[in-house]
């Protein structure tokens, strides 16, 4: 399953690099494709999560309203959800796919060998064989033993061309970086030197242009005024980005670097495009609610006229009113003392002799 998943993405990476002679530009080239690819789910992505910042000020007025009752909140939340057509994970479940991304090319940069160039195991043998025999020493302690053996074959090529069908030439430099080094690894060895300084930079340029990219999420979405509730997301994804900068090869962190550049044009420019669509719907729907409120107030004034002339071609006749009784009313024909209705109306006071 694991080569199933790895296998196109090696195909990609292994064409990209060919083509550009560079292990960098290949990386760079690799994360502008994978987010062209994802561009469909971001942009139904990125609808539901403007569709639900245009919502942010109801949800607040919801929480204040129910702050009390959290299920009746919840209840009235997804019922505002349901009128309005939102699906409140839509915006969320895309938005992890470019970090699903990085297992793939991660086994990619780690087994140049097995993953990228899709040699089996026993061509490793092979190649570990012949390595030894020209005073190779692979390093027991090494994490990723495959990049110690592609950088001893890069450096002796000429020994290694043609002996291996699918065999490729790796070099990991780029822009005077060892690609394939971990940044963590600068703290037990610091030096003065560009490649000790340019590893320490790749986590932390990830790490702020993250944070820069979920302030331009947010403000794209129309969640300015929810900023303070994301105040755990705008540390963790910084946080998660200079985690994988020290910790993975530093391959990942270009990755994630142009992940996050990408990232932030897109976002800038689709909830440009969707702030406006979704205001001129809207605008529709607001002009549509108007003139029916007109439509019916004219339909009750014509009925209303309608009525009017009805009434004046066929007047309705006068009520006769009818002739006022002589006889003295109920209370003060049946008043005894300070007691209106102390005797019935047909009382007669000499009816039994």
């Amino acid at each position: 399953m694991g080569n199933l998943i790895v296998t196109p993405f090696a195909a990609v990476f292994r064409w990209l690099y060919q083509v550009s002679g560079s292990y960098g530009i290949a990386v760079i080239l690799f994360g502008i494709i994978v987010k062209l690819v994802l561009l469909p789910f971001s942009i139904k992505s990125k609808k539901s999560m403007v569709r639900m910042g245009r919502l942010s000020s109801k949800q607040q007025e919801l929480q204040k309203k129910y702050e009390k009752n959290q299920q009746k909140y919840n209840e009235e939340l997804q019922k505002l959800y349901m009128d309005e057509g939102i699906n409140p994970m839509g915006g969320c479940l895309w938005s992890f796919l470019p970090l699903f991304i990085l297992l793939p090319l991660y086994s990619i940069i780690r087994k140049p060998i097995t993953s990228m160039m899709l040699l089996g195991e026993d061509v490793l043998e092979s190649l570990l064989t012949a390595a030894q025999s020209l005073g190779y020493q692979p390093d027991a302690r090494a994490v990723n033993p495959e990049i110690g053996l592609a950088r001893f074959i890069s450096d002796n090529w000429s020994s290694f061309e043609g002996t291996q069908p699918g065999l490729i030439r790796v070099d990991y430099n780029f822009l005077g970086l060892d690609l394939s080094e971990m940044p963590q690894a600068i703290f037990s060895n610091f030096q003065m030197d560009w490649q000790t300084i340019g590893l320490f930079l790749i986590p932390v340029i990830s790490a702020l242009l993250s944070f820069l990219m979920n302030k331009i999420t947010l403000m794209s979405n129309g969640q300015q005024a929810a900023a303070g509730q994301n105040m755990m997301m705008n540390i963790m994804l910084p946080l998660t980005s200079l985690w994988i900068g020290f910790t993975l090869p530093a391959a990942l962190g270009i990755y994630w670097i142009i992940n996050s550049i990408t990232a932030m044009v897109q976002e800038f420019l689709l909830g440009k495009f969707y702030m406006k669509k979704l205001n001129a719907e809207e605008d529709a729907r607001e002009a549509a609610r108007e003139a029916d409120r007109q439509r019916r107030m004219e339909e009750a004034r014509r009925r209303a006229q309608e009525m009017r002339e009805e009434e004046a071609r066929h007047p309705k006749p006068k009520k006769v009113e009818k002739p006022k009784s002589s006889r003295p009313p109920t209370n003060e024909a049946g008043r005894v003392g300070d007691r209106p209705y102390a005797r019935g109306r047909s009382y007669v006071p000499d009816r039994y002799e």
